[in-house]
């Protein structure tokens, strides 16, 4: 999972009040780009995670942060409509290469307030809540005082587990706040048209039983019920054994995990251990020599990357059905 990075410096107070009032600020000049007639469609109202935002028009200086808020952005096409992103998990879809070249990255991790400032953005679009660390001075409250609006990805404020219908209303709502609503609908529709073919492919198959494995070496930190990870296991035809982990994530005990047997063990890729690192940790673990995922050296494997709120949702779940019944996919 994504970790929440080092603090910023004490000194961005001081900078930001800079950048804010002695430079004109980001809030300044989108002003200016705010100025006369409303389009069509707008203004808009949103209600997001707690905060709740009128745009009179679209965004049209946007930062994204994290790689599913970007990856969404760019889907929707509106690289145009961006000044700057940051914090990447994996390298970018290719078929979003070509627009994300034309997008500035402002920083590798998180910018500290003042970069972000720098950028003169009208609105900051977090995939993680580690995106508005408060400690790190970027909070959607000292967005909002700069004059800057935001909006966080749903997953991270759920009112109930997140499916499929979550992964649709996230670019729904971003489409809706830079009006373009058509272009949701059909980024939605594909990803459909994908899930249709892998249900397809998969009726009447007897469900297998699964256990995420994200990391871990004293616990294993693995995939509740209130994720999307366990919606996407469901569509793949698999039974996410720790569904009743009443959380996205979890910690779950070496033990516990053997005595769920899972017949396949999903590997979540991502950071410095690689996914066949991974592997050979399970397969030497004392405690899971006799999981029948174990014996049977069954393992599937998805980048980080494809297990979050974002429009790599459907792909990822074929991926999962083929590597958990290839027989379907021959």
């Amino acid at each position: 999972m994504i970790r929440i990075r080092g603090g910023a410096a004490l000194a961005w107070l001081a900078a930001a009040l800079l950048l804010v009032s002695g430079c004109g600020g980001g809030s300044e000049r989108a002003a200016e780009g705010r100025a006369g007639a409303a389009p069509a469609g707008f203004p808009v109202t949103v209600s997001n995670c707690g905060v709740t935002t009128t745009y009179q028009r679209p965004p049209q200086r946007a930062v994204s942060l994290n790689q599913h808020a970007t990856e969404v952005m760019l889907a929707l096409g509106l690289e145009e409509s961006m000044v700057g992103t940051g914090y990447l998990d994996d390298e970018v879809l290719p078929e979003f290469q070509a627009a994300y070249d034309r997008v500035k990255v402002i920083s590798k991790e998180y910018p500290s307030f003042e970069t972000l400032l720098a950028a003169e953005p009208d609105l900051v679009y977090g995939g993680w809540k580690s995106a508005f660390e408060e400690k790190d001075g970027r909070s959607r409250a000292a967005l909002k005082k700069a004059g800057i609006d935001s909006h966080l990805n749903i997953e991270e404020c759920p009112e109930g587990p997140v499916t499929m219908a979550t992964v649709e209303e996230e670019i729904r709502t971003v489409a809706k706040i830079f009006g373009v609503p058509d272009r949701a609908e059909k980024r939605i529709a594909s990803m459909r048209a994908v899930l249709d073919g892998v249900k397809g492919e998969l009726a009447g198959i007897t469900p297998l039983k699964v256990a995420v494995y994200d990391s871990g070496d004293k616990t294993v930190f693995t995939a509740g019920g209130a994720g999307i990870g366990n919606e996407m296991i469901r569509l793949a035809g698999g039974d996410n054994l720790f569904a009743d982990v009443d959380k996205p994530y979890g910690d779950v005990s070496f033990e516990q995990f053997a005595e769920r047997a899972p017949e396949v063990i999903v590997i979540y890729d991502y950071g410095a251990q690689s996914a066949e690192d991974k592997k050979k940790f399970l397969l030497g673990h004392p405690a899971l020599k006799d999981v029948p995922a174990i014996r049977n050296q069954r393992f599937a494997v998805l980048p980080l990357s494809s297990t979050v709120t974002g429009v790599r949702v459907a792909d990822a779940v074929e991926s999962l059905a083929r590597q958990l019944h290839p027989d379907r996919f021959a």
